[in-house]
């Protein structure tokens, strides 16, 4: 036990490099200043909407340039029904320029909860005795993938794991390869994870190097709070997250390291939320103007209770749902280009909602207990799970729903495999050019699950889809359309993983 201690005060000690956060400030400051966000703010507050203004700016976005701060706090300030709805019509336009008619989907996979930290929120910090640890092993993260890929027919997910010297970069790297390493029989093909996201601690440099080299696609690393003192609040100073600044330029350490790219976000419900969604547009500009890259994703967790964690049911800023759909409406337009994640923390009526503010991802099947997939476990145990779900929904359901709507559920992952990540990615979604790869690929992908994974209710309303979106492929890419149509006999006939 000693040399356990020892080894890790060692670690701890080791974590966190100064160097790596003072390279990117700004003489002794860095991008997040709350004196400039509540001026901000409350001169806003103090102007009503001018509606001339509020529809210039709805023209920016619509041709997907980032606003300001200043037009970003113009937009959270309107509160006349007519011009909101404006903002909502405008931001789905936004995400159909950007991103076409699809909706990505993945699945969270939870391979340990030791931490070492002590989030008032979180049902996972150190000291909750009530909490049920586990760190899967090899073979146990192959039978998770087994469920998830042979069973479910997810392609890509986002593994989340705490920050704790079991669960360290020699772990993480050595999970990604056994979840790339498992191949699972289907009804007519062969089922894989073809992407691996990783939810995970800031990381240094080296240590992001070796994920990047480990072929992750993104890298989520939430600020939680953008705002200092209830930042120093929750997160107790003797931690590893207590360092604000360290978890700030995590994802510049990422890019820098080679990683295309990174998931920001905040736990909406921990401060104002007019204040966080100011901190998430700093951020976004403050990586272009850095890195050359903005964030390839923008998520939207809001606080929802946990296990054994009072703080969690009782915090003074609980957003509303008006609110909450409000907040992925002005990102939508502020950070045009983003993809926009949604994930089953919030129940089913609530995402249908947001679909239309212009969400392009979202989870299903979700379980969040280390090892519930393949131990095939209850879709909720509280003392295994960081927060209590929304929606359990399978992903068959949620398919079905989504064809529904007329969405296309897509499990494209040809861009990171084609090099269409970072900047190259960036121009192609501020142009357009990406959405149509991605209607291309998502067809296809939706064409491979329908064939090997379907129930009868998800085949007779996803092949009613996937028929609008051949018609409009034959129409909008004539060009592309031959070579289309021969990899969709292809899938037809038993091929699988072809793409644009």
């Amino acid at each position: 036990m000693e040399v356990e201690t020892k080894e890790k005060g060692s670690w701890l000690s080791s974590r966190i490099k100064e160097e790596q956060i003072t390279k990117y400030l700004d003489g002794d400051r860095d991008f997040i200043s709350d004196a400039e966000i509540e001026r901000q703010l409350r001169e806003s507050a103090e102007r009503p909407a001018d509606p001339a203004r509020i529809r210039e700016i709805l023209d920016k976005s619509l041709e997907v340039k980032n606003l300001t701060p200043e037009e970003t706090a113009a937009l959270m300030q309107v509160s006349d029904p007519g011009l909101l709805d404006e903002m909502q019509k405008t931001a789905l336009a936004v995400k159909k320029k950007v991103y076409d008619n699809r909706i990505v989907t993945f699945a969270p996979l939870y391979i340990g909860n030791y931490c070492v930290n002590e989030c008032s929120y979180c049902g996972f910090r150190n000291a909750n005795d009530g909490a049920r640890r586990k760190i899967l092993s090899q073979d146990e993260i192959r039978r998770e993938i087994e469920m998830l890929a042979g069973h479910i027919g997810h392609k890509r997910l986002i593994m989340v794991v705490g920050e704790h010297p079991k669960t360290d970069i020699d772990y993480i790297v050595e999970s990604i390869a056994t979840i790339y390493d498992v191949k699972v029989p289907t009804r007519n093909g062969v089922g894989n994870i073809r992407r691996v996201n990783v939810n995970a601690p800031p990381m240094s440099v080296e240590d992001l190097r070796r994920l990047s080299a480990a072929g992750i696609g993104t890298y989520q690393v939430f600020q939680e709070t953008y705002h200092r003192k209830t930042y120093a609040s929750i997160h107790p100073p003797h931690t590893l997250k207590g360092h604000f600044r360290w978890r700030l330029y995590a994802m510049h350490r990422a890019l820098e390291a080679g990683i295309d790219d990174v998931g920001i976000g905040v736990l909406f419900g921990l401060y104002d939320w007019k204040f966080e969604v100011m901190g998430l547009v700093y951020h976004a500009l403050e990586l272009e103007s850095k890195l050359g890259i903005g964030p390839h994703t923008v998520s939207f967790p809001r606080l929802e209770p946990a296990f054994n964690t009072p703080f969690a049911e009782r915090s003074p800023y609980a957003v509303s749902d008006e609110d909450f759909l409000k907040i992925i409406t002005v990102i939508r337009l502020a950070i045009p280009y983003a993809g926009m994640i949604v994930t089953a923390r919030e129940d089913a009526p609530i995402r249908r909602k947001a679909l239309l503010r212009g969400i392009t991802q979202m989870d299903a099947s979700t379980k969040i207990g280390v090892g519930a997939y393949g131990d095939d476990a209850p879709a909720q145990e509280g003392d295994k799970q960081q927060f209590m779900l929304g929606d359990t929904r399978s992903l068959d359901e949620v398919i079905k729903e989504l064809a529904g709507l007329g969405y296309i559920t897509s499990f494209c992952t040809a861009g990171y495999r084609c090099g269409r990540t970072g900047q190259c990615i960036m121009d192609l979604l501020r142009s357009g050019q990406e959405g149509k790869f991605c209607k291309l690929n998502a067809v296809l992908t939706f064409k491979e699950w329908l064939d090997d994974f379907e129930s009868k209710e998800s085949r007779e309303a996803g092949e009613k889809v996937l028929e609008k979106e051949v018609d409009e492929i034959r129409d909008r890419m004539p060009k592309a359309f031959p070579q289309f149509k021969k990899f969709y006999e292809r899938i037809k006939q038993g091929e699988r993983d072809l793409y644009f």
